[in-house]
Parts: C-alpha cells; sequence; structure tokens
C-alpha cells in the first residue's frame, strides 16, 4: 500500500490518478500521519463500493460505543434500569 502526503497529491496529483488503478488504494497522510484513503472504484462498483465503506464505519462506531460503554462501567446497566432512565427523561421533557 502506497503512503502519499497531503503536498504530493496537490503537486503529483496527475502521476497519482494513472498510479491508482494499479496500487488500489493509496493512504493519503499530513504530517505522517494518515488522514484518508484514496481508493480505486469504478461506475460498475461504486455502490458496493460506498456500501463496504459505510458498513465499515459503522462497525467501527459500534466498536468504539462498547469500548466507551465498558470503559464507563455501563455495559452491565440492567434493562430494567435503562428503562427507568428512559421515563425518568421522558417525565422531565413534557413538564
Amino acid at each position: 500500500m502506497k503512503f502519499i502526503s497531503v503536498r504530493d497529491l496537490r503537486g503529483k496529483s496527475a502521476q497519482i490518478w494513472k498510479e491508482l488503478p494499479d496500487e488500489r488504494e493509496m493512504i493519503i497522510t499530513s504530517n505522517g500521519r494518515p488522514v484518508a484513503i484514496l481508493a480505486a472504484i469504478s461506475e460498475a462498483n461504486l455502490e458496493e463500493s460506498l456500501s463496504a465503506f459505510r458498513q465499515a464505519r459503522s462497525v467501527e462506531a459500534v466498536a468504539s460505543l462498547q469500548k466507551r460503554s465498558v470503559a464507563q462501567g455501563t455495559d452491565k446497566i440492567s434493562m430494567t434500569d435503562i428503562e427507568a432512565e428512559i421515563k425518568a427523561v421522558r417525565k422531565k421533557r413534557v413538564k
């Protein structure tokens, strides 16, 4: 996998676009840190590519929520406690 700086992306974009189909993916970096993925797609696989990307982001978001829940100890809350919390919030909204 090829890493490209933002500076190179600006200065050598024609070369990068030519290389992308063979590379398939390139990582864009800013100050040496990855900030984006540049991936080759076509009209034929656009929807599938977007769907896979969105699914990967969703999985990442759920994993992040799970980690935060464990760190905060909220992963052990019972369904009864959850329902009580929902009722309390709804009661406050009505007022």
